[in-house]
């Protein structure tokens, strides 16, 4: 975390230089990710449940309200805020199928996401796994402690798939949510057009980011600032990725500009999508719930998990 306090007061030396038409084009796109996301989750729920009639608004509001959580709780809290609202507004879907919709939804972006860090490996452009600004370097420097948290995950995957296995009504509400994967028609039709449509704006939006901070703006080093989004977030120990990706970016983007701007890039970038995130996220949870108070809300979330 050291990098990114390190970023924040570099930021604020170069805050005069931003290019603020630019900085709010980029916002523009982020948005517009934002909604075309919404889209492709409600039609991933119409077809876990066609008998409800699932409106847009609603699930759009708390696809939002847990993008906004997450921006600023790390492990991804966010998500259960998401269920949770999901629930709240359709009492007839369960948690198990809830989950595996997310699960459905991430599917392309899996796929799309390793495309690209192949790509950049093939480049020579990412930097070692060890670099010490990595949020996970420690990971691979406790070689013990990493084999013991790998053994507990696999340890709990095998537990909930056995689990799963032996009870029928738990396998098919899990199943459920994998509902739209079964017609690859209807599932390119209603979900993976959208989502390819929101990776086209998160694109462009890296590209507007790096033109607001005077880094040269190409489809290239966007692209390259997507492998880094998507690295530092791998593993959701602080919000956002904060740390590992201003050490991440000024390795991979090196040469483009000079590292004062790259760190001005990265955690202006980090500030404005977060602040944005926020916003929208607590004025739709206003909207929904009529608090902001995020304790009580994780806590209302956390209560209304099955056993």
């Amino acid at each position: 975390m050291g990098e990114f306090f390190h970023a924040v007061r570099v930021f604020f030396d170069e805050l005069a230089a931003v290019g603020w038409g630019a900085l709010a084009i980029a916002l523009g796109f982020h948005f517009v990710r934002l909604l075309l996301r919404t889209i492709a989750y409600r039609n991933i729920l119409r077809a876990s449940y066609p008998e409800e009639r699932v409106r847009w608004a609603p699930v759009a509001g708390a696809y939002i309200a847990g993008v906004g959580v997450n921006s600023i709780v790390p492990g991804r809290a966010g998500d259960l805020v998401k269920l949770y609202l999901v629930r709240h507004r359709y009492p007839a879907t369960t948690y198990t199928t809830l989950a595996s919709t997310l699960v459905a939804e991430t599917a392309l972006d899996f796929v799309i996401a390793t495309a690209f860090f192949l790509w950049a490996l093939t480049l020579g452009v990412v930097p070692s796994i060890h670099t010490p600004s990595f949020d996970w370097g420690w990971l691979f420097e406790h070689s013990e402690a990493t084999a013991t948290i790998i053994a507990a995950l696999t340890v709990l995957v095998i537990w909930l798939a056995w689990k799963a296995s032996r009870s029928e009504d738990l396998r098919d509400r899990f199943g459920r949510g994998f509902t739209i994967l079964r017609d690859r028609r209807r599932y390119s039709r209603e979900v993976a057009s959208w989502q390819l449509a929101s990776w086209v704006c998160r694109i462009a939006s890296l590209w507007f980011f790096l033109r607001a901070f005077h880094v040269h703006a190409t489809i290239h080093n966007a692209l390259l600032a997507q492998v880094v989004d998507s690295l530092s977030t791998l593993l959701p120990f602080s919000p956002g990725g904060a740390g590992t990706k201003q050490g991440f970016l000024v390795a991979i983007l090196h040469g483009q500009a000079p590292t004062s701007r790259l760190l001005a890039f990265s955690i202006g970038q980090y500030a404005a999508v977060t602040v944005f995130n926020v916003a929208l996220g607590a004025v739709v949870i206003f909207a929904m719930l009529r608090t902001l108070r995020l304790r009580e809300i994780l806590g209302r979330a956390k209560a209304a998990e099955p056993s």
